[in-house]
């Protein structure tokens, strides 16, 4: 049986730090109890906003190995298969707009079960 923790913020993290520490970040990454923890970065709710991707890596160079999961295929990253979440230790998603994220996350769906 899988296990894990939820840890639901309204905001704050690397997104809001201005030289991207943040102490509620470490705290996420300590639970992992891993050296170096595999961390995916979900910004769909923002259109996949490049900058936003950026920031998270910045934010995590050198203490997580990194991974942004881009829905709406932006470079640098392209399309990321959403399986990819399975092999995580964390799971980062951004904020904005969930009518976005739920239209962007469905459109994917539709397209996966029509088989293109």
């Amino acid at each position: 049986m899988m296990t894990g923790t939820i840890v639901a913020l309204g905001g704050g993290g690397f997104s809001v730090a201005p030289d991207g520490s943040s102490l509620i970040d470490d705290y996420i990454l300590g639970l992992t109890d891993a050296a170096t923890p595999r961390v995916c970065f979900v910004p769909t709710a923002s259109g996949d906003a490049d900058s936003y991707g950026r920031r998270f890596e910045d934010a995590f160079d050198g203490r997580a190995e990194t991974r942004v999961l881009s829905l709406f295929g932006q470079d640098p990253w392209g399309y990321t298969d959403p399986r990819v979440l399975l092999d995580q230790d964390v799971i980062y998603v951004g904020g904005g707009s969930t009518a976005t994220a739920l239209s962007r996350s469905l459109s994917r769906f539709a397209s996966s079960e029509r088989g293109s």
